[in-house]
């Protein structure tokens, strides 16, 4: 019996194994394309120009400002003591006030001290008087030592008796002074102007000089400061200005940094660096008439360095970021794009960007519509309320790193 050939056996599963190679390979590549184009239509009309929005490059001046953490603080802080010792009779002030400088606070008994004073000028005037016949005395004696009539001796005690009485009203005088001086310290004013603190002694009580916790205290806050730290890397930014006399604005953000609180000045730079935080402390003045600024708040200040003079600005949406750095997209005259890499400088509060080199004052940077844009890409200028999904449906779509950047 005849062997017969195995090759038919062998063919078949040949032809679905190519088949099944050939199944997935479209499969793959089905996937490929459709995650490719994010899932819309591979191959679009490349001619069909993609709607975008545009902002024109101007030109007007920056400020280059520093932002930090600042510390709302009085501007003096006084705490109100007794310079003598004294029964307190009364209190003139109510707790929170806003007291002027030279106000009466409180009222002390110196009645001790108005007896002092007559004490005092009773003995003034025994020493006038005891000056007054030492002087006769010696003008006798030194018409008798002219005479050759008197000792030397007796005329030298005699003008030493004057000096001793006249050294006695001089003491007199000075006791009487300080009685004085010790009557007007019973009347307690205000050192400066500011909030009264709380009442720390009642009336009835006696107060000494040597009390350390006072009567209250007073926070000074019109003027206000706000103490902030900045880096030591832009010591330079603010010496320079400083040194040269220049007056260097701040302002006070809420916490939120978004709203300006109280505008005022730079006046105090520390003398030297903390060099455990690598930082300088810095304290602006603030006028606070509206009392925005209250003592221990936390704001965030901005201090204003400089200002850019006809800097270059555009939309900040305008601005892309790659691999290779910042760029954007500029309109040419034939509605074609191309990519133009920039370097930027400060953003301003309206949503605009500062451009050091790249762009230059007139030109259209495309702000809405970038993700479907290649260096070349014709584009079609539209304004957002004409922008519609089936364009931007049957644009043609490029991812925004494509493309080497142009100049």
């Amino acid at each position: 019996m005849t062997a017969q050939s195995s090759a038919p056996p062998v063919r078949r599963p040949l032809r679905w194994l190519v088949a099944l190679v050939v199944l997935l390979l479209i499969i793959a590549a089905g996937w490929f394309l459709s995650h490719k184009t994010g899932g819309r239509r591979p191959f679009p009309n490349m001619d069909m120009p993609t709607p975008v929005q545009v902002g024109a490059a101007t030109t007007g001046d920056v400020p280059v400002t520093l932002t930090a953490l600042g510390t709302v603080t009085a501007n003096a802080s006084v705490t109100v003591t007794s310079r003598i010792d004294g029964h307190l009779q009364a209190v003139y002030f109510t707790e929170g006030q806003y007291v002027q400088k030279g106000q009466l606070l409180a009222q002390l008994d110196t009645r001790a001290y108005q007896a002092e004073v007559v004490q005092y000028q009773g003995t003034l005037a025994q020493s006038q008087a005891q000056l007054v016949s030492a002087r006769q005395t010696l003008d006798r004696y030194e018409r008798l030592f002219a005479k050759d009539s008197l000792a030397r001796q007796d005329l030298d005690t005699q003008r030493s008796t004057v000096q001793q009485y006249e050294g006695a009203v001089q003491a007199a005088q000075g006791q009487i002074q300080a009685a004085q001086l010790n009557i007007q310290y019973g009347r307690i004013t205000a050192p400066v102007s500011g909030y009264a603190g709380l009442r720390l002694v009642d009336p009835g009580n006696v107060v000494h000089a040597s009390d350390t916790t006072g009567i209250v205290t007073i926070t000074q806050t019109h003027p206000i400061a706000v103490k902030f730290s900045i880096p030591q890397a832009n010591l330079k930014s603010i010496l320079g200005p400083l040194r040269q006399g220049k007056t260097l604005p701040v302002q006070a953000l809420e916490q939120q940094g978004t709203q300006t609180i109280a505008s005022g000045k730079l006046m105090f730079i520390s003398n030297e660096v903390d060099s455990t935080t690598g930082s300088v402390q810095l304290k602006a003045l603030f006028d606070n008439n509206d009392d925005a600024l209250y003592p221990n708040q936390f704001v965030n200040v901005r201090l204003q360095v400089d200002t850019l003079r006809q800097a270059v600005l555009v939309p900040a949406s305008s601005v892309q970021q790659s691999d290779s750095g910042k760029y954007v997209f500029v309109v040419n005259a034939d509605n074609t794009v191309r990519r133009q890499v920039v370097s930027t400088g400060p953003v301003t509060d309206d949503g605009r960007i500062v451009i050091s080199t790249g762009v230059n004052a007139g030109d259209q940077v495309v702000t809405q519509g970038i993700d479907s844009l290649t260096n070349g890409s014709k584009v079609k200028l539209v304004k957002a309320q004409q922008v519609d999904a089936s364009e931007l449906e049957n644009a043609p779509q490029h991812r925004m790193h494509m493309g080497p950047p142009g100049r």
